[in-house]
C-alpha cells in the first residue's frame, strides 16, 4: 500500500526519544520465507488481475506530509494508475489523521491534502474511476476502530516489527496512542470498503498481517463481514535521495514532482556520486551512482547497465546531465497538467468532496453490516 500507505506512514520518522527505549536494531526483520510467501501469492494475483481486473478492490494511499517526490512516483503512484486503467476498483487515501502518529499538530494540512490531490490528477488518477478521499471525511471508517481494538492484544501490537521501528524513529518525545494502535487504525482503511488487495512493501508485510488477523477474528467471533486482502508486494526498485539516503520529503533530498526543471537541475547537480570516473551500474559497491542510473533509467523507459555504458567515463557531471535531461522530460507532460489543474482550487475540492461522499457510503453500509453482527442495531 506506498509506497504504499504504510510505507508513506513511516515517511520522515527520524529522531527523538522514546517510552521504551528501544532502537533500529530492536526491530527484527521480516522473514524471508514470508516475503518469499508473497511473492508466490502476488505472481498468482497478478494472473488473476490480468483475467478480471474487476474482481478487485485496492486500497493504498499517502499521508499528506509534503509534495510526493519520484521514489513515490515509481514505487506507487505510477502503479496505481496502470491498476485504475485495467480496471481495478481504486481506492486512495489521503491519511490525515495518520499525520498525527508522529507529529504533536497537523500543520498546513489543507494546503497539503489538495496537493496530493493534484499530485494524484497530474498522474493520471481519474476521480470517474477511482476513489480519493480523506481519512478525517468518513466517520464511519475510523468508528470501526474501536471494535477492531478488542480483537487484538496489547502484546501483539508491542511485537509488531514496524511499529517498533517507527516508534524507535518517531520525533516525538513520547509516543501517542495513535502510534501504538494505527496498525490497527490500517486494519479499519482496508477493511471498510473490503478492499482484498493492498500494495506494500515487504517491511509492510507485519501491518497487512494486523489487518488479515482482525478479519478472520471478527468473521469468527461474529460471522462473516470481511474479507482477508493479500499483499500485492511492491517490486519498485529504491532511489536514494540526492544525499545518498532513502529519498524522503522531510530530509530535503527529493525531488518532487511539483518541481520546477530549474529546481530539479539544481538538486541533482548537487547529488552525492562517488570518485571513480567511469559511471557503472553496481547498487552494492555504488549506491549512489547506481541509484542516479537508475532513475535515468527508469525515466527513459531502459535498462540501467545500458545507460551507465552509455555514459562510461564522462564522470560524475556527464551523470547528471543525463538523469536532469531524463528526469525533465519525463515529468514535462505530468509538470504541465499539474500547473493548469492548480489554477482551479475549486476543481481539487470538488473532487475530494465526491471522493469523501463515495467512500463514506461504503463505509456506512459497512458499519450497518458489523452492527448487526455484533447485535447493536438499536
Amino acid at each position: 500500500m506506498a509506497g504504499d500507505l504504510a510505507d508513506e506512514m513511516t515517511d520522515g520518522m527520524t529522531g527523538g526519544t522514546t517510552d521504551g527505549g528501544l532502537n533500529a536494531a530492536d526491530a527484527p526483520s521480516v522473514s524471508k520465507a514470508d516475503v518469499a510467501a508473497a511473492l508466490r501469492r502476488g505472481a498468482e494475483l497478478e494472473k488473476e488481475i490480468a483475467a478480471a481486473p474487476s474482481r478487485f478492490r485496492v486500497l493504498t494511499g499517502d499521508r499528506p506530509t509534503g509534495r510526493l517526490h519520484l521514489g513515490h512516483y515509481f514505487g506507487t503512484l505510477r502503479g496505481r494508475v496502470e491498476l485504475q486503467d485495467r480496471g481495478v476498483d481504486t481506492l486512495v487515501l489521503i491519511a490525515d489523521y495518520q499525520v498525527l502518529t508522529d507529529r504533536d499538530v497537523a500543520e498546513h494540512l489543507t494546503e497539503r491534502v489538495e496537493d496530493l490531490v493534484l499530485d494524484y490528477l497530474a498522474a493520471g488518477l481519474d476521480p470517474e474511476r477511482t476513489t480519493i478521499f480523506a481519512h478525517s471525511a468518513v466517520p464511519a471508517l475510523n468508528q470501526l476502530l474501536l471494535p477492531f481494538l478488542s480483537l487484538v492484544s496489547v502484546s501483539e501490537l508491542r511485537r509488531n516489527p514496524t511499529v517498533k521501528d517507527e516508534i524507535a524513529h518517531s520525533r516525538q518525545s513520547s509516543v501517542s496512542g495513535l502510534m501504538f494502535t494505527y496498525p490497527v487504525h490500517q486494519a479499519a482503511d482496508i477493511l471498510f470498503c473490503k478492499a482484498d488487495l493492498v500494495p506494500v512493501g515487504q517491511d509492510q508485510l507485519p501491518h497487512l498481517e494486523v489487518t488479515r488477523t482482525v478479519a478472520r477474528r471478527f468473521n469468527d467471533r461474529y460471522g462473516q463481514v470481511f474479507p482477508q486482502p493479500d499483499a500485492l508486494l511492491s517490486s519498485a526498485p529504491l532511489l536514494l535521495g540526492t544525499d545518498g539516503t532513502k529519498m524522503s520529503k522531510s530530509r530535503g533530498n527529493a525531488l518532487t514532482l511539483a518541481a520546477t526543471a530549474d529546481e530539479t537541475a539544481a538538486l541533482i547537480k548537487g547529488a552525492k556520486t562517488d570518485a571513480d570516473r567511469r559511471i557503472t551500474y553496481e547498487p552494492d559497491r555504488r549506491p549512489e551512482v547506481s541509484s542516479l542510473v537508475l532513475l535515468a533509467a527508469l525515466c527513459q523507459g531502459r535498462d540501467p547497465v545500458q545507460v551507465a555504458a552509455e555514459i562510461g567515463d564522462g564522470g560524475g557531471a556527464a551523470l547528471k546531465r543525463t538523469v536532469t535531461e531524463a528526469v525533465n522530460d519525463h515529468l514535462a507532460p505530468l509538470r504541465a497538467r499539474r500547473t493548469e489543474l492548480a489554477k482551479d482550487r475549486a476543481r481539487i475540492r470538488k473532487v475530494l468532496r465526491a471522493g469523501n461522499e463515495k467512500a463514506g457510503a461504503i463505509a456506512e453500509e459497512t458499519l450497518d453490516e458489523v452492527r448487526s453482527a455484533m447485535g447493536t442495531s438499536y
